[in-house]
């Protein structure tokens, strides 16, 4: 039993109530840095007794790794399969891109054996704006249809970073084979043009997960890294903010998590953690805001000083003829 009150939220119209706090899992992968097959197995089973129920990974991150990581930490939990959902993706590899038929469909059984599962609740179409949004509608889509037919999986989802890629599969794929959309970036204090996109998704009956409500280290003390691929003025702006924050005895990664999970339309705010200190620091905030409530002061503080470059974004993706 979770320890903590930490609030469950619908999916779109797929029947699951995901922790308003998701377990981002690419971090497992080593992606930021060795994290211990102990430590993962630690970070996960914290997330789990603290309440968040939902974990995300993708075959990409750490070429497989994080996969193999997840599924070790969630058998290691020990409990039913039914008590937490799992979502992985496809279409997006070390080697590359793929999205055809045979290789989603190859992917989901590798995936499968990593993770030592049955199934997944949720198959997402990683980052769909590098390969041919079309071949996603005519082609991807149909074949992740098969395995939901088959069992591997529950629901399907889309995910990457250009907002228009969401409108353009869901305006050509019939009603309700699209359950899910994960986007990422777009619902931060620095920018949230997710927050426009919406009302239509729940017009579609779609379900909506945002990540990186840090804008990928952006809105951190420590900054972005080095492949950050924000403009100057963007990162500029981001680092006087949270110097401001850090003036104040404030932490603007906590404001901009709070920031983030105040909105109830969205079902959950997925964050990387690789360990059980960003979990309890995660989920407190999470328990804060919806117990408290978030700084409005701070975070109206934080929207002047990023006023300048409010929903900045950068290019993501082929540009789509």
């Amino acid at each position: 039993m979770a320890l903590t009150p930490l609030e469950l939220r619908p999916l779109g119209n797929t029947g699951l109530k995901l922790s308003s706090l998701g377990f981002g899992a690419s971090p497992l992968g080593n992606v930021f840095g060795i994290v211990s097959e102990a430590d993962a197995i630690a970070t996960v089973r914290q997330a789990f007794n603290l309440g968040i129920n939902f974990f995300d990974t993708s075959p990409y991150y750490g070429g497989t790794l994080s996969e193999k990581m997840l599924g070790k930490a969630l058998k290691a939990l020990g409990v039913p399969r039914n008590e937490y959902i799992v979502s992985t993706k496809c279409g997006r590899y070390k080697e590359g891109f793929d999205f055809s038929a045979e290789r989603v469909t190859r992917s989901i059984d590798e995936s499968l054996e990593r993770l030592q599962l049955d199934y997944v609740d949720i198959l997402q179409c990683h980052d769909i704006e590098f390969g041919s949004l079309d071949q996603i509608v005519t082609e991807t889509i149909p074949a992740l249809l098969k395995l939901k037919e088959a069992g591997k999986i529950k629901f399907i989802g889309i995910t990457g970073l250009p907002l228009g890629i969401f409108s353009y599969v869901l305006d050509r794929s019939p009603p309700g084979t699209v359950d899910v959309i994960l986007s990422y970036c777009h619902y931060g204090i620095n920018d949230s043009t997710l927050e426009d996109l919406i009302p239509y998704l729940k017009s579609k009956g779609v379900g909506i997960i945002s990540a990186s409500p840090l804008a990928m280290g952006l809105l951190t003390e420590s900054g972005p890294p080095e492949w950050h691929p924000a403009s100057v003025e963007l990162k500029a702006a981001c680092q006087d903010a949270a110097a401001y924050c850090k003036d104040k005895g404030k932490n603007i990664s906590k404001l901009s998590l709070q920031y983030s999970l105040s909105n109830k339309d969205i079902s959950t705010i997925l964050v990387g953690m690789n360990s059980v200190k960003q979990v309890d620091e995660n989920v407190a905030a999470a328990v804060e805001v919806a117990t408290v409530g978030k700084d409005e002061k701070a975070i109206s503080e934080i929207e002047e000083i990023l006023k300048p470059v409010k929903n900045q974004t950068w290019p993501s993706g082929i540009q789509q003829s």
